[in-house]
């Protein structure tokens, strides 16, 4: 089965991790070094487990782009219309599986990701992908 896993930040998330203002606790050299050798140890681990169909980590959301309409209306284009310290999607793993037991038991490994003392938690979200529905 596949699983679309997703890890979360606001943008005052990647605010701290740039050393900018920010109200969470700013990131120094060797927190950030610590928290991308532990997801390049998981991404090794499952690449080499067959179960890492993909996985990329996403951009601060200030440079998200949002599209909005619908049928018989132009389409409507922003940049920010959120207040930045809404949570969105940081980053996803596109994983295959053997069933929900097997993926929580990763997702419950990526909220282990060391991060400075104080950050906030957020929860590591397991969506399964359905089947297309036949015609």
């Amino acid at each position: 089965m596949k699983y679309f896993v997703t890890v979360q930040a606001s943008q005052a998330d990647y605010d701290a991790m740039e050393g900018k203002d920010s109200p969470f606790p700013g990131w120094s050299r060797d927190e950030i070094a610590a928290m991308v050798a532990f997801m390049n140890d998981l991404n090794a681990e499952l690449t080499a487990s067959g179960e890492l169909l993909d996985g990329q980590g996403f951009t601060a959301p200030a440079q998200a782009r949002f599209v909005t309409g619908s049928p018989g209306r132009e389409p409507v284009v922003t940049d920010r219309p959120y207040a930045d310290t809404e949570v969105l999607t940081a980053g996803y793993w596109l994983l295959e599986c053997s069933g929900l037991d097997r993926v929580t038991q990763i997702a419950s490994r990526i909220t282990q990701c060391p991060v400075p003392a104080g950050s906030p938690e957020y929860p590591v979200v397991i969506r399964p992908i359905g089947e297309a529905p036949s015609a």
